[in-house]
């Protein structure tokens, strides 16, 4: 259970709709947002800019390739015992 208010995808409207839709379109495959995205439904400005970031950061090729980051990401989530 979450213990962070945000607005579930089924009740979304208005700009966080608009920008739930616009990461499932960028991300075909996953039919959910994650819960660690949700956290910022509440402020869709910031979710737009947390997007976009993590996909700089996270997703891209840089010094290290998206693999080595995912690696690390999945690492780093198992030793915290995070489901994400």
């Amino acid at each position: 259970m979450a213990r962070i208010r945000w607005i579930p995808e089924d009740e979304a409207g208005g700009e966080i709709a608009d920008a739930y839709s616009a990461w499932k379109a960028a991300n075909p495959g996953r039919p959910k947002i994650p819960g660690i995205l949700k956290c910022f439904s509440l402020r869709p400005d910031f979710f737009r800019d947390v997007v976009g970031f993590s996909e700089r950061l996270q997703f891209s090729e840089g010094h290290l390739t998206r693999r080595q980051k995912e690696m690390i990401a999945t690492y780093v989530s198992a030793l915290n015992q995070c489901p994400y």
